[in-house]
Parts: structure tokens; C-alpha cells; sequence
């Protein structure tokens, strides 16, 4: 259901909200559950056309809350083409023929409908293997005070272990101290929105190539 409210809003959305509220309805108060009833209230209650507006201007007109996994750790590298690769190898050996719509694979609503539908055990693997995206993403949008955090809220929750409360701890989570250079392409190789695929011994001295 997360992966559904991060979508592109559309009138199927709008028409789905009854059934979203009674199977959020059966969770009880779980935390998960409860964060979720509070954006589909605020689907429920808001023109669609606003809804669309709103979230272009969140995330697609913001790179700050990129939904697909591999940006931040790889941003628009040559290197991120084999990373999205690995994404498609999962879903191919899970036997499912997914349907991109012209997204990347590695496009959070996707990842999230494939483990709920799919392979749950290889879904969750790639969301664990990104948490760190997933955390990242989840301050940015709870800094943006976005009604959307709700949802990355609940997909970090079902996950191992408490979510860093900020930026640093999310790097101390994935053993590193900053963010590590990389070769860019669209991209300026010291973004720091960027996290580090490896950890990078200390003392050691990191040119800008991969």
C-alpha cells in the first residue's frame, strides 16, 4: 500500500481509498499502519488535479527526494547503469515480468509492489540493501513536513532495527563518516546528497573516479 500512495496520484488512486482504509483498518494501531491512515486521509481529501501538482513539485521537480533507490548512493553515474541491472536481475529470477511504465527499476513504488506481490524475501533484500536510501529519503520529506513521509515512514518500520534520527547517523549506520566522491555524469562529482556504495579505509585518499 506505501508503494501505491508514493505513485503518481491518478483517478484509480482516488477510487481505491475505501479499500486502502479497511485493509489499514484490520492493522490495528501498528505504527506502520497508523501513518499510513493519515496520508490516505489526506488523499481522500484533496483534488486530484492539487494532489498531481503537489507531488511533481515534491518529487520531480526536487532531487532532494529522489524515489528511485540507486540515486543516492550512485546519483547519475556510469557506474549506476550495472546497479539498475542488478534490479531487473531480481525481478527476472523471481520470475515476474514487470511492467516499468517507463520507470527505472529501481523506482521505490515498484520495489515496493514487487515485494508485496512477488517475492516478498528478494523485495525486502533490495529495500534492506538501500535502507539507507530509504532513510535519506524519509528526513528529506519529514523536513519538507511532506504528507508522503508517512509512507517511507511505514516501509522503513517493517525493516530491521530503529531509523537514524538524521543524516549523520544514517552514515554511521552504513559505516562511513562523509560522502565519497564519485564520477558524475550530470551530476557534480561531490554532491552530498550522495552516500558511498564501499567504506573507505582511513587515511586513504579518493580520487573522483568509481
Amino acid at each position: 500500500m506505501a508503494g501505491r500512495c508514493l505513485d503518481y496520484p491518478s483517478g484509480d488512486l482516488l477510487a481505491a481509498i475505501p479499500s486502502m482504509r479497511d485493509a489499514l483498518a484490520e492493522q490495528g494501531d501498528s505504527p506502520p499502519a497508523t501513518g499510513l491512515s493519515s496520508l490516505v486521509a489526506h488523499l481522500d481529501g484533496a483534488d486530484l488535479a492539487e494532489l498531481q501538482r503537489a507531488y511533481v513539485d515534491t518529487f520531480d521537480l526536487s532531487r532532494k527526494h529522489a524515489l528511485y533507490l540507486s540515486y543516492w548512493t550512485d546519483g547519475d553515474t556510469r557506474r549506476r547503469g550495472e546497479v539498475l541491472g542488478r534490479f531487473k536481475t531480481a525481478y527476472r529470477s523471481s520470475g515476474a515480468v514487470v511492467d516499468t511504465h517507463g520507470e527505472l527499476p529501481d523506482y521505490l513504488p515498484m520495489v515496493l509492489e514487487f515485494a508485496a506481490r512477488v517475492d516478498a524475501a528478494a523485495g525486502v533484500a533490495l529495500l534492506q540493501e538501500y535502507r539507507a536510501s530509504l532513510e535519506l529519503l524519509r528526513i528529506a520529506l519529514q523536513e519538507k513536513q511532506s504528507p508522503y513521509a508517512a509512507a517511507v515512514v511505514a516501509v522503513c518500520a517493517t525493516l530491521p532495527g530503529e531509523s537514524p534520527p538524521d543524516r549523520a547517523a544514517v552514515m554511521e549506520m552504513v559505516g562511513m563518516t562523509g560522502p565519497h566522491p564519485t564520477e558524475s555524469v550530470g551530476l557534480e562529482p561531490y554532491d552530498p546528497r550522495l552516500l558511498p556504495l564501499q567504506a573507505v579505509p582511513s587515511g586513504t585518499t579518493t580520487g573522483g573516479g568509481s
